[in-house]
């Protein structure tokens, strides 16, 4: 897996062009995440991302939903650890990747990729403690798999993720809340080593 700069979204209104903006800045996947839409109303939402994502030549990421994903073609599901098995997310014949929060799910995690994480504490995942850089650090020299640094990283600490051995990383709001997606994706590219 090549992919270094991976960006999470919601079904906002400017998709399309908010997607376009921030792979023109470097992000190279793409997951959408929504948990507050109904399936009839999500589909669509996922369709329209494949269809942006597919032109731009990017691998697309659909959150906790294999069937969907699988609807969409889709390239990946994504799950936590208390979702779908990730052997029986499998079975819909997408890749799989999974959430892991400390270095003995990282060591059992059967994923194409893991999230590692979260590093810092984020609103995205209220309630669950940071990880930390020591986690991080850990993943650097035992992960068996490719790995994404995610959790509240964002410009002001990327440089800190990376030098505790990231050379992937995983964002919702820096480049979600910024005014100009692609200069946020652009500046956090160009982080990573």
């Amino acid at each position: 897996m090549d992919n270094r700069l991976y960006l999470i979204s919601t079904a906002r209104a400017d998709l399309e062009s908010f997607l376009e903006a921030a792979v023109r800045g470097g992000v190279d996947i793409v997951q959408i995440r929504e948990k507050t839409l109904a399936d009839g109303a999500l589909l669509p939402v996922l369709e329209r991302a494949r269809e942006v994502t597919r032109g731009l030549g990017v691998p697309l990421v659909v959150n906790d939903r294999p069937d969907l994903a699988r609807l969409v073609e889709a390239d990946f599901v994504h799950v936590g650890q208390e979702d779908l098995p990730v052997a029986a997310a499998r079975t819909f014949g997408v890749g799989v990747g999974q959430s892991t929060h400390a270095p003995v799910e990282l060591a059992a995690t059967e994923a194409d990729y893991a999230g590692v994480g979260p590093v810092y504490e984020t609103p995205t995942k209220a309630g669950r403690a940071a990880a930390g850089l020591e986690y991080v650090r850990h993943a650097a020299g035992h992960a068996r798999v490719p790995w994404f640094a995610i959790g509240g990283i964002d410009e002001t600490n990327a440089v800190e993720v990376a030098a505790a051995g990231a050379t992937r990383i995983a964002v919702v709001r820096a480049i979600g809340d910024a005014d100009d997606p692609e200069r946020a994706a652009a500046a956090l590219r160009r982080l990573l080593p």
